[in-house]
């Protein structure tokens, strides 16, 4: 059975990933490795900024060498930058939001980002616009800061993040026809939002695409 990688930079996002494939029968293994310093480098030099991509290419490499068939990059800030490491190993790199990007515009034109550090911003759209254009399909995207959240997330409030996400994301309901949350550390906002448009959280659809990658 394939062995999946998992590359994070908090490790509030180990727990998340761990339930994923617990849920399955028989269990997925995988490897984590937690490099917090990528995200504050990231977010002060810039995702491609080569101490940045050094960063990812060490993490990478030890990944490989404990055994990953398949890695899953779960930064948005640094999963672009991640898989064009990764197009030139022989090892398939996927950033976490692909998936979700992929069924934001399947479900409607108007695409609502709510992110709660800047730097997830510009990868998040320039992901969805891509997808957009390779579906030959037009997107108009709305991207929303949750104001105080990413102050709450570091300091160990995760609920208090998770609801200052969640209201958010209740003020872009009636202007959007689907909602992505763009850290993969937002996925419970979904459930403690309530609109009428669907709200999709990256997780567990990274999950189910890896998976299906790998099954025969």
């Amino acid at each position: 059975m394939s062995t999946i990688g998992f590359l994070h930079t908090s490790p509030v996002h180990t727990p998340t990933f761990d339930a994923l494939l617990d849920e399955r029968t028989p269990r997925w293994p995988s490897v984590t490795i937690v490099d917090e310093a990528l995200l504050a480098d990231a977010r002060e030099l810039g995702p491609r900024h080569q101490n940045v991509v050094s960063g990812i290419e060490a993490a990478l490499d030890a990944l490989e060498q404990a055994g990953a068939s398949i890695i899953v990059c779960t930064c948005s800030t640094i999963g672009g930058a991640a898989e064009s490491v990764g197009a030139s190993r022989d090892i398939v790199v996927v950033r976490v939001d692909r998936a979700m990007a992929t069924a934001a515009v399947q479900l409607g034109p108007r695409v609502a980002v709510v992110a709660a550090v800047e730097s997830t911003l510009e990868p998040t759209r320039d992901l969805i616009e891509s997808i957009a254009s390779e579906l030959d399909q037009s997107v108009e995207i709305t991207c929303a800061i949750s104001h105080g959240a990413w102050q709450r997330f570091e300091s160990g409030d995760l609920d208090g993040y998770v609801e200052t996400v969640a209201a958010t994301c209740s003020e872009l309901g009636d202007r959007c026809d689907v909602i992505v949350l763009a850290q993969a550390s937002m996925a419970g906002a979904a459930e403690r939002t309530i609109v009428e448009v669907p709200i999709l959280s990256s997780p567990r659809l990274a999950v189910d695409d890896v998976i299906n990658r790998l099954s025969p």
